[in-house]
């Protein structure tokens, strides 16, 4: 027997008291300093000071997508190029087993260089001549990509140095992101997404043989091999790729000659849709790589064609600006902003210019008259001929129905009781409620507030995004919120938890909606109240000065929806108004909401309830102007004033008929040579403003008086 493996062991051992150390020649220690002094340290100095440059795969395409990731509109780069930034995760991974089996089998075990392909490529070249295979890994033509270089030795040697800096910077699924986001496809194509969406019209998650052979195939040699150039050599090239695919297991060999026989593919364009709403959200976007917006592609796509229909010929200059809004969210569901590009201004977002709005703005004057407790529904007002001092309005059909209801007056659009109305709110205060709400009138007013009540009647500008903002606070309880174009915003604006602004109180806003619910439906439409399945919608209608512009706006199903239609360089049409071009266009809207979306109500007053009775108190049963207090601009009841200095003074501001009278804690205050009222609190505390107008109608405010120190 031989002698066991422990006494083997023991006397390998190394002697008691004996310690073990490395031991080299002095020459190689020499040698190893030699090496890392002239070669790594001048390598990691390289590395260090010539980064690779992978900032050049920043600039892609913006991809814009709706709300499930449906792809809407492509973006080219700034040098009309395609290249859209390639996910892993996004991409069929058969594609990716197929394209490391073809072009660098150990990609994921190598360090950018693969020693043996290049020992191949070399044996190749020796015994034939020429060049049989390039012997680079996918993580060296990625460095080629980021730095275009001639095909020889020396440029072989700095990719390879490249892949080597890529490799230490980046994981593989990294490098490979990077390579399927630059590879060539062709053209003005780069990248695997923009060559599917190209070739196939789809993004590459789910890919047949053919289709990933050719696009194996096409960055090997892509200006010759393109298919819709050069079809021939495609479907070669395709055939080559997937035998040799099914020599090394990926597919079947059957399949693969099957697949062989397809017809090149040919150019497609990328997709277009929501044209203007996907610029909003491009310029919105921090990243402009699969933008999510809020837009529903099944509604846009409809909206769009509803608007293309309702314009007519496009040699009529006809343009039609729809908006629809999710008035829960505040998401914009669909967006046309022209009806068509081959129509003059067709090119232009018209959501985004500011129109007169016609009649649209009566509700919220109504609104907020109702709010300062001087008209109800059914308080009776005058639709009588009436001056208010330069102003003279007149009603659009040019007739006058006397004594009628608030009510009334809002549903048939009457003029004169709305510039009433105004001129008992003010016309200043209400542009100033808009514009904190979001919708800044573009309209000079002047100071005594006469000028301003032609915004009654759309004297002012708006655009169709504003509208869409007020008449969505309108079926919200009149709370006013931004609009949201992309799911970040609205995910933001849930974790900020973004404060409303209230246009009006919900108790206004709830009679506001009752009475527009119950006007008049459109021609050869049944009412909604007689109809099962019909939404009950509250809207609006508006003709601007001279037929220029055609407006409808409302709220319903959970939704708030504008419709403008008329020329983009205003242009006037005759004839041609709200109720008869654009009402129509707001109900088929709806009609494909209700279709389409999820059945939701914008509030309780528009599914379950019938409008009330609203019957005023005695003290409003007639609308007079006479009757209205002032209105106390600055300071408001309630406000904290800062004084810093010793001699501060604050300009007061108030709305009122004829000469305003101001006092403070009893004693009146002086003026200065402008007219205004001054006023100079002495110590910190709480005053009494008060103002009295020409008819002895007083209004008063609280305000406190603080100091710094």
């Amino acid at each position: 027997m031989g002698t066991p493996w422990k006494e083997r062991l023991k006397r390998l051992a190394p002697p008691k008291g004996w310690r073990f150390r490395f031991w080299w020649p002095p020459e190689w220690w020499r040698r190893a300093a030699l090496v890392v002094l002239y070669v790594f340290v001048p390598l990691l100095l390289a590395d260090l000071l010539f980064p690779p440059p992978i900032w050049r795969a920043d600039t892609v395409s913006g991809v814009v997508m709706d709300r499930r990731g449906a792809v809407l509109r492509v973006f080219p780069v700034e040098d009309g190029k395609w290249r859209m930034r390639a996910h892993l995760d996004q991409i069929d991974p058969d594609f990716i087993d197929a394209l490391l089996a073809y072009e660098d089998k150990r990609f994921m075990s190598h360090d950018g260089v693969d020693a043996m392909a290049l020992a191949r490529a070399a044996g190749s070249l020796a015994s034939s001549g020429r060049v049989v295979s390039g012997g680079s890994t996918i993580t060296m033509q990625t460095a080629r990509l980021l730095e275009p270089r001639p095909r020889n030795i020396g440029s072989k040697i700095v990719e390879a140095f490249r892949a080597w800096q890529l490799e230490r910077r980046m994981s593989k699924e990294q490098i490979l992101e990077l390579y399927l986001t630059m590879a060539p496809y062709g053209g003005n194509l780069e990248g695997v997404r923009a060559a599917s969406w190209a070739y196939f019209g789809r993004e590459p998650d789910n890919l047949s043989p053919d289709q990933i052979a050719m696009l194996i195939a096409l960055p090997q040699s892509p200006e010759a091999r393109r298919p819709d150039l050069h079809p021939k050599s495609a479907i070669v090239a395709r055939e080559r790729v997937l035998l040799r695919l099914a020599d090394e297991g990926v597919f079947a060999k059957d399949l693969a000659k099957e697949s062989a026989e397809y017809p090149a593919p040919k150019r497609r364009d990328f997709p277009t849709q929501a044209w203007h709403a996907s610029e909003e959200a491009l310029r919105r976007a921090a990243n402009h790589d699969n933008i999510r917006t809020t837009l529903d592609m099944t509604l846009q796509k409809e909206v769009e064609e509803l608007a293309t229909r309702s314009a007519g010929p496009a040699r009529e200059g006809v343009q039609v600006a729809i908006m629809v809004v999710d008035i829960n969210s505040r998401e914009v569901r669909a967006v046309a902003g022209s009806a068509n590009r081959r129509s003059a201004g067709g090119w232009i977002d018209l959501t985004d210019r500011p129109r007169s709005p016609g009649s649209t703005l009566k509700p919220f004057i109504y609104g907020l008259a109702f709010d300062d407790g001087v008209a109800s529904p059914n308080t009776r007002i005058e639709d009588t001929p009436k001056r208010f001092s330069t102003y003279r309005p007149d009603n659009f059909d040019r007739t006058f129905r006397g004594d009628v209801t608030v009510a009334q007056a809002l549903q048939h659009s009457l003029n004169i009781p709305a510039v009433s109305a105004l001129d008992a709110v003010g016309a200043q205060r209400f542009a100033a409620a808009l514009a904190f709400a979001g919708a800044d009138l573009s309209m000079p007013l002047s100071a005594d507030d006469d000028a301003g009540l032609a915004i009654a009647l759309g004297g002012a500008g708006l655009t169709v995004r504003e509208l869409a903002l007020l008449y969505a606070a309108l079926g919200d309880h009149g709370r006013a919120l931004p609009l949201n174009w992309l799911a970040s915003e609205t995910q933001a604006a849930k974790d900020q938890k973004t404060p409303a602004t209230q246009v009006m109180s919900a108790q206004s806003a709830r009679q506001i909606v009752d009475i527009l619910a119950a006007s008049p439906a459109p021609a050869g439409r049944m009412p909604a109240q007689l109809t099962q399945e019909a939404p009950v919608i509250a809207a609006k209608t508006g003709t601007s000065y001279g037929f220029r512009d055609a407006w409808a706006a409302g709220v319903g199903n959970g939704h708030a929806v504008v419709v403008w239609i008329g020329r983009a360089d205003s242009a006037p049409r005759p004839g041609v108004t709200g109720r008869e071009a654009a009402l129509p266009v707001l109900f088929e809207t709806y009609d494909m909401i209700t279709r389409i979306m999820p059945k939701r109500g914008s509030g309780p007053s528009l599914r379950e309830e019938v409008p009330g009775d609203h019957t005023p108190p005695s003290a409003l049963a007639r609308f007079e102007r006479e009757n209205v207090p002032p209105h106390i601009l600055f300071p408001p009841d309630g406000a904290e004033v800062w004084k810093d200095q010793e001699h501060t003074s604050f300009v007061l501001s108030a709305q009122g008929r004829g000469k305003l009278v101001w006092y403070v804690d009893g004693r009146p205050l002086g003026r200065n040579v402008a007219g205004d009222a001054v006023w100079r609190p002495g110590q910190e505390g709480f005053y009494t403003l008060s103002v009295v107008d020409a008819a002895g109608l007083t209004a008063k405010s609280q305000v406190r008086v603080m100091s710094p120190e």
